[in-house]
């Protein structure tokens, strides 16, 4: 099969440190190389793959201050979907843009929703409903006015991530510094629970950091160790006794959540969103209304078998189980359009 996957450009294919979207098109791609397909990965420049690279911008827009995002957007998706003839199946991990070109073949576009930024972005994917098949990171994370080729969960390479027992006493906050996040709320739950707490992730919301975050950090209780690379990331999570996830919006999926199991870490989120997808409450971690409840469940961690927290993500949370399922939704894609053609053959013949 001949497979494009069209990945965004913020960060690079696989990302350095942070780039959610950019690891899923990475993982995606390479595990569909793997098993022999002709895959090419539309990314950055300085992207990395086993496949074929096209790129037309040389560096992540976030990495580089000096690329126009929407400019090279723009010239990056319009070379996907001016080859896009050239393959079987174009992947989408590039949000609503790639939409707008869709017209421009008669490739079948298969788009996975990573989430929804606002309500606002809907009229674009509501447009092309017809036209495009949508794949969903979350039961939770469905539009209703949208159908749906299929549900796809986020998959790890979990040999990346190592299984650590005997964990350290610290809880652990992961994930962007932005109110969203929760990460004033982790501050409150660690305290209240008598824990010292190790914060790491980019600063998306600088004043939210400066004035909600800052002043709490003591380099003792509470310590920030900022963004950090996937090495800096396994020994984190792996020795923490909890992933801290007090979410404050309906997460469509949680990457860092799998990835701590994975280390077989607990995770104590709140219960939001997609979680309740990720977590069996009492299993493999806990959720909880609010920081109360969380504190409590901090009390009830050893319960927790870190053996059953890995083994859950080796059950459901692979890459190979998430490229089964692309690939069964590629092929019931092709299946379809193979038997409209036909059907319209024999029309024409009529």
């Amino acid at each position: 099969m001949r497979i494009a996957i069209l990945s965004p450009i913020a960060w690079r294919t696989p990302p350095r440190h942070y780039g959610p979207w950019e690891s899923i098109a990475s993982h995606i791609t390479e595990g569909l190389v793997e098993r022999g397909h002709d895959v090419t990965l539309y990314a950055t420049a300085d992207s990395l793959t086993n496949g074929t690279l096209k790129s037309v911008c040389p560096r992540g827009y976030e990495e580089d201050s000096d690329i126009i995002p929407k400019v090279w957007e723009s010239l990056h998706i319009a070379k996907a979907f001016e080859e896009a003839d050239q393959y079987d199946i174009v992947h989408n991990h590039f949000d609503f843009l790639p939409l707008t070109y869709s017209g421009m073949t008669e490739t079948p576009l298969v788009t996975t929703i990573h989430g929804f930024s606002s309500p606002g972005i809907l009229p674009v994917y509501e447009k092309y409903d017809e036209e495009v098949h949508y794949v969903s990171i979350s039961n939770s994370d469905r539009a209703s006015s949208l159908h749906y080729t299929g549900t796809v969960h986020h998959g790890i390479e979990i040999d990346h991530f190592r299984f650590r027992q005997q964990p350290d006493d610290y809880l652990l906050f992961f994930g962007r510094i932005h109110p969203d996040k929760g990460a004033h709320d982790a501050i409150k739950i660690a305290r209240e629970s008598n824990r010292r707490l190790v914060l790491a992730g980019i600063i998306q919301d600088q004043e939210y950091f400066d004035e909600q975050i800052k002043d709490e950090i003591d380099g003792n209780h509470i310590e920030f160790v900022g963004s950090v690379g996937p090495k800096k990331r396994n020994s984190l999570l792996g020795n923490a006794s909890a992933l801290l996830h007090p979410i404050y919006f309906d997460e469509p999926f949680g990457l860092s959540v799998i990835e701590s199991m994975a280390c077989g870490t607990p995770v104590i989120a709140y219960h939001r969103g997609s979680m309740p997808e990720l977590i069996e409450n009492g299993t493999n971690g806990f959720l909880a209304e609010n920081i109360e409840e969380a504190v409590e469940s901090v009390n009830r961690l050893k319960t927790i078998s870190r053996s059953q927290c890995r083994q859950h993500v080796e059950q459901f949370f692979t890459v190979d189980r998430m490229v089964d399922d692309y690939e069964q939704i590629y092929e019931s894609i092709l299946d379809k359009e193979e038997g409209r053609q036909t059907a319209l053959l024999k029309s024409d013949i009529q």
